[in-house]
């Protein structure tokens, strides 16, 4: 096959998979929506399929152990270390590693490809951006020692485990500057080349990709760690989610992506296919505007909200497993996430608490998104809520119409989800417990909810040090705001997938990253 051209190869494997009822031996072959991939470069792709692509394709200097994601491993550094001064680490990086093209690591890569992420920026800078890196000083945070060594420093007051974090983030991937900067145009650091291109060193390359039809990877069998089992990954654009059930069901795929309810419990208990409910690192909550209205700026019924949320009816019953209940803003499977969910659905209870804040006749509108799950759960806490006595007035319309309206503050409420931007508790604390009065539009911001206390707490957890002592700071906050604010968080979602039986080794975590392809084998 490697003798194929690639568009020749693309097609041969695409006609396999349309023909045949067995994928190829040497291919596994994913049916899923494509349709939001627009770049493959990792200083701009923040869409799902890139997302889930990069961990393949590229490589950090170090990275989430796939089995234990708490855990950071060295991946092309080989080590690091603390600066005194708390504002720098030093990166030794790995022997012998080199990119796909063949071309060994330096410092100047690491230099480059962070480098290049600030002076872009595009959509994911902002993580690299909160070490208060700009285009204007970021070269002079990023020094070579020797040619195995490069120094990383920030000006932020964070500590060095946070910016280990953002280090492995998709973000912070490691591009082989030689190839990139052969193939840039007009100054752009090569981000149209690498928007369908890869120049990488993780076990799979881009062999081919064509927008709303196909990306096809092959193995890179040089990558730094273990080679890839497989020679070839196929991700065919099959926008329907019935389609991508059956065709796991025939065997024209080995894994089927974004499943609906309905598509799990057809496949429940078929032959030759597993279904899998994945936690997410997405949470879906209410959100009340406090100066919308009077009534919205009482505590009191931001915990009435919290009894007349009917947690278990709209996770088990009405969307029978997509969620599951999760009351915390730390989904589960994040470092410090409070699992424990002490809220349950009690009409009686939040109508007691109504009365004695003398809140009557309550009503507000509920902004919501037109598409499901969001306009079905919202149909459902209107029932709910009526049950306590509170009346909620649905107002649907496009998610982009929607989103702007509450960034506006044009809203009384919304019903909402947030996703994790990169794996650390500081990604969620500062869209919930954190409004720094600068105009940063988080979710405190959007609720016009001020909370100095807590946005000095949420600083001082990303300058702490002891990883111990971290973790017990996000959990006090996640206690506060479960107990008082203005969000009422009621569900986490599950990534629904099938795989066939026959696969081994593939592994998904939490995060939309954390998709590991090298060690499948079938």
């Amino acid at each position: 096959m490697k003798s194929l051209a690639p568009a020749v190869l693309t097609l041969a494997l695409a006609a396999s998979f349309a023909a045949n009822a067995a994928t190829p031996p040497d291919t596994l072959v994913i049916a899923q929506s494509i349709d939001d991939a627009s770049s493959f470069d990792p200083a701009e792709g923040f869409e799902l399929t890139s997302v889930q692509g990069f961990t393949n394709i590229y490589q950090r200097l170090l990275q989430s152990d796939p089995q234990n994601p708490g855990e950071l491993k060295p991946t092309l550094a080989s080590s690091w270390e603390a600066g005194k001064d708390n504002r720098s680490l030093t990166m030794t990086l790995r022997d012998g590693a080199t990119f796909a093209s063949g071309n060994p690591l330096r410092p100047e890569d690491v230099i480059f490809s962070l480098s290049r992420v600030v002076k872009l920026n595009l959509d994911p800078s902002f993580i690299l951006t909160q070490l208060g890196w700009s285009k204007d000083n970021v070269d002079g945070q990023l020094k070579k020692i020797d040619d195995k060594r490069v120094q990383i420093s920030w000006t932020a007051d964070v500590s060095p485990a946070y910016v280990l974090s953002l280090l492995a983030a998709p973000v912070a991937s490691i591009v082989d500057a030689k190839t990139v900067l052969a193939n840039q145009k007009n100054n752009d650091l090569g981000n149209k080349w690498l928007a369908i291109h890869s120049a990488g060193s993780g076990p799979f390359q881009i062999r081919r990709f064509v927008p709303h039809e196909v990306v096809l990877l092959s193995a890179n069998p040089s990558s730094p760690g273990d080679a890839p089992k497989l020679k070839n990954i196929l991700i065919k654009n099959v926008p329907e989610a019935a389609t991508r059930r059956l065709l796991l069901e025939q065997g024209d795929a080995d894994i089927a992506r974004n499943l609906g309810v309905d598509q799990m419990a057809a496949l429940k208990n078929k032959p030759g296919v597993k279904p899998l409910a994945i936690p997410m690192a997405s949470l879906y909550y209410i959100q009340f505007n406090i100066d919308a209205q009077p009534a919205l700026k009482n505590p009191a019924l931001w915990e009435a909200a919290r009894y007349l949320f009917d947690y278990h009816g709209i996770a088990d019953d009405l969307l029978k497993g997509q969620f599951q209940v999760h009351q915390s803003f730390l989904p589960e499977g994040f470092p410090g996430a409070l699992n424990d969910n002490p809220y349950r659905y009690d009409p009686e209870k939040a109508k007691a608490i109504l009365a004695q804040a003398g809140l009557k006749n309550v009503s507000f509108k509920l902004s919501v998104s037109n598409q499901p799950p969001y306009l079905d759960i919202a149909q459902a806490l209107q029932a709910s809520f009526a049950k306590g006595g509170i009346k909620v007035e649905l107002l649907p319309g496009l998610s982009t119409e929607v989103a702007t309206r509450v960034k506006a503050h044009q809203y009384e409420a919304t019903l909402n989800a947030w996703g994790a931007d990169y794996f650390d508790p500081n990604t969620n604390a500062a869209a919930f417990a954190y409004n720094p009065e600068d105009g940063s539009k988080t979710l405190a911001w959007r609720s016009n909810w001020h909370i100095p206390e807590l946005s000095k707490q949420t600083l001082a957890a990303t300058a702490e040090s002891d990883p111990a002592q971290r973790i017990k700071l996000y959990q006090a906050m996640q206690r506060e705001v479960m107990k008082n604010s203005p969000y009422v968080i009621g569900l986490q979602a599950r990534n629904l997938i099938a795989v066939r039986d026959n696969l081994k080794g593939y592994v998904q975590g939490i995060n939309p990253d954390m998709v590991y392809y090298s060690q499948v084998s079938k």
